[in-house]
Order: structure tokens, then sequence, then C-alpha cells
């Protein structure tokens, strides 16, 4: 019998990520059992690799995925990290000091529906683990399309559900139920992990978020990670 998912309340989404800022990568990284962050080493495959480039992280949280392409990627001339949690920004920002890519990294607070950037302004666009927390799915596409110059990529990094028969009721039974009690036990907010349960299993996944990709005007594929715990999908603006 199939399990009714509610479907999370996402508007304000970015007040939960400002309660939970203080231990969101503590969190990340055991719930994850740190596979999260091979994840990211992988997604830098994509970016570009015969001329330097702008890039624009989504969504960027504490800057993980950011620092890990500054890391990757010698290319990147000036990386911009936009969130609308201030908290986890400022979280971002003491990892960037410290990871020494100040001198050519920014961090904007910033809506992905409105997006202050001028038309064609970035190469390269990513997004970790965030997309499905945008509450207009149509417009911030619409958005990215206009930001990103002619050709350019986006790489979008997000949570999917196995389908082998064997996996996928394991993962059910581990995000519906054991994440939800560690996840609240450590950040002392119960309705962050409930959200993060609700929003993976109602946010479309594989071939049909390559759909909504190619019906906003980008080439894609898809890679499944870890049994299709994650994807990534590897995009180019026509």
């Amino acid at each position: 019998m199939k399990t009714a998912v509610k479907e999370p309340e996402k508007v304000r989404i970015w007040d939960v990520f400002d309660r939970i800022a203080p231990r969101y990568d503590l969190l990340n990284r055991l719930l994850s059992g740190g596979i999260d962050q091979i994840w990211r080493s992988k997604a830098a495959r994509y970016l570009p690799e015969e001329s330097p480039f702008v890039l624009l992280d989504m969504a960027t949280g504490t800057a993980d995925l950011l620092i890990t392409f500054l890391k990757k990627s010698p290319f990147i001339t000036h990386a911009i990290g936009m969130d609308m949690s201030r908290k986890l920004l400022e979280i971002g920002q003491k990892k960037i000091d410290q990871s020494g890519f100040s001198k050519k990294t920014s961090l904007v607070h910033g809506d992905a529906l409105k997006m202050p950037f001028p038309d064609a302004h970035v190469d390269v666009i990513s997004i970790s683990f965030g997309i499905r927390n945008f509450s207009d799915l149509d417009t911030a596409f619409r958005e990215i399309k206009r930001v990103l110059k002619s050709k350019g990529r986006l790489i979008i990094l997000e949570f999917s559900i196995p389908q082998n028969r064997w996996i996928k009721p394991i993962y059910l039974f581990y995000f519906r139920v054991i994440l939800p009690v560690i996840g609240s036990l450590i950040s002392g907010d119960k309705s962050a992990y409930k959200y993060l349960n609700q929003s993976v299993e109602t946010f479309p996944f594989g071939d049909a978020f390559c759909e909504i990709c190619r019906a906003h005007g980008f080439t894609v594929k898809a890679i499944p990670l870890t049994f299709g715990i994650a994807t990534i999908y590897s995009a180019q603006k026509c």
C-alpha cells in the first residue's frame, strides 16, 4: 500500500534553515554518512574544462558545493553563491575565508524567483539539494535561463527515490522514520527534517525532471548516484 505524502510548505523554508544553521553541516555529514561530499565531487566532473568561466551557485547554503567546485576547477574566474538564508550565508562566508577563495568569491542574499543579476551574467549555474525548495519551479527556470549566457551550463544535484525493489523500502524507512528523529534530536527542530522527507518524496526526479528541463529550453542528461538516492542533472541552455 502506497503511503500518501503531503505536499510540504515551501514559501518560508529559509526560516527553517536559519533556525538549524549552527548544526546544518554536522547533520548533513551525519545523516548522509559523508556521502554527500562524494556526490559534490562527482558533480564537479560536469564543469566546463575548456576555458575560464563565471559560476553562480544557487541555494548555496553554507557554500559546500561552491567550495568543492573551486577546489576542483582552475577555470573558475569568479564564483557567486546565492541563498535566502542569511544564517547559512554567514557560515558559508567563514568557510570561504578559511578555504582561501575569498578573493574570487562573493555571497549574495537573493531569491531564485527574482535573481539580482542582469541577463546573460554567468556561464554556469549549479544547485545542490535546493531546487526542490523553490516555491515556483517554472519561474525559477525562467530566471535560470535569463541569467545564463548562450549555451550556458546548468548542473543540478538533487535527492531522488531509488527504484530497486530491495533498496527502495529501506531508503524510505530511513527517510520517513529514522532521519526525522535523528535530525530533530540534534537540531532541536522537528519540522525541518519532517519537511526534508516530504519535499524529496513529492519532487519529480529522473525522466520526469529531465522533461521539465527540456520544456524550459535545456538539453539534459541524468546521472543516478548510489542506487538512485541522488541524481546529477547535467544540462545546457539551447
